[in-house]
């Protein structure tokens, strides 16, 4: 429910409208415009008693939310959600890329790839330090020294740093050392994971499940932004299909839609919804095209010798060349990159 208070409401009217939601059970999340403010209302509506809260002082209508998703629907909130990490803004005019490795694998090529990310004009640094396989036997990532290794990085050149946290026990060890949490695909559902990252107040990049509709993923960023974290950026990463030329099918539909629907931001990453170096660049201009605002990308200083994901990898010098790509496709949609 959507409490519209009106354009002459004071702050005390504001303030007791709030505490009787408060105390018939809601959640409340106001949203203060430059006219009026407008208070999200989220629980049993069953409990809300319509005609008090509609009497009470400042009060101008009440608006019912038909979306499952409250919190991230436009419904409650128009205005685009832009991400502020540091000096960076996501969402904003300028398109944000963020670039490195699939796997932390030692200091020197990530110290060196990261400068190379740097140069060439992305703004925050990826790489992983805990990472989900399919195999058990596989690289499970460096864990604790993977996420020293991402600090010294940024260290050296100053780019923000996201990476993945796979288990709510190591939410705390993570939110220490990095600037964004991932939560990967096949986390998506993980509903105890999305709630304790939804404690914090750190920018989470959420991505969509393998095999999620647009709903699904919109709920799962619900359950972050219902613990009182409403920094979320979505990810979409490619959905699984029958077709098996690539890793993923690329849904870029989901932009528009999710333009139309949320007001959080949306970027791509094309590494992982091709699996194949060779198709990331057209893809990458595409979700730009599209209307994404950022992309993120993997790069990495030998590809065949990558412990992980080193097909899907771009090079130093082939990011280098697409970055410079890229910026003609943005300005071809008035962005900026």
């Amino acid at each position: 429910m959507i409490i519209v208070m009106g354009q002459n409401a004071t702050k005390k009217d504001i303030e007791n409208v709030e505490n009787k939601l408060i105390e018939l059970g809601f959640k409340t999340h106001p949203i203060y415009g430059d006219i009026k403010t407008v208070i999200g209302a989220i629980g049993d509506k069953r409990l809300l008693n319509l005609h008090s809260i509609s009497q009470m002082p400042g009060v101008e209508t009440l608006v019912p939310i038909m979306k499952p998703y409250k919190l991230a629907s436009n419904e409650l909130q128009q205005a685009p959600t832009i991400i502020e990490v540091g000096d960076v803004r996501i969402g904003g005019d300028e398109i944000v890329v963020m670039a490195g490795p699939c796997a932390i694998e030692n200091e020197k090529d990530f110290v060196e790839t990261a400068k190379s990310v740097k140069r060439s004009g992305a703004k925050i640094l990826r790489g992983g330090a805990f990472k989900p396989r399919s195999s058990p036997y596989a690289f499970q990532g460096l864990e604790e020294d993977g996420l020293k290794i991402m600090v010294a990085g940024r260290e050296a050149t100053g780019l923000k740093l996201v990476t993945e946290v796979v288990d709510t026990r190591d939410v705390e060890l993570v939110n220490t050392y990095t600037d964004i949490f991932q939560i990967g695909a096949r986390n998506m559902q993980n509903f105890r994971l999305l709630s304790e990252v939804g404690m914090t107040n750190k920018p989470v990049l959420l991505k969509r499940g393998l095999s999620a509709t647009i709903e699904e993923w919109l709920m799962a960023a619900e359950y972050i932004i219902a613990e009182g974290n409403h920094n979320v950026i979505l990810c979409e990463r490619g959905i699984r299909t029958f077709e098996t030329a690539t890793r993923n099918t690329l849904d870029l539909s989901s932009i528009p839609v999710i333009k139309e629907v949320s007001h959080l931001p949306i970027v791509v990453d094309p590494s992982h919804a091709t699996g194949n170096w060779k198709y990331v660049p057209a893809l990458a201009k595409g979700a730009i095209a599209t209307g994404a605002d950022g992309l993120i990308i993997e790069v990495h200083p030998n590809p065949p010798c990558a412990l992980c994901d080193g097909p899907q990898s771009l090079r130093p010098e082939k990011f280098e060349s697409l970055m410079a790509e890229l910026k003609l496709v943005a300005q071809s949609v008035q962005r900026k990159l």
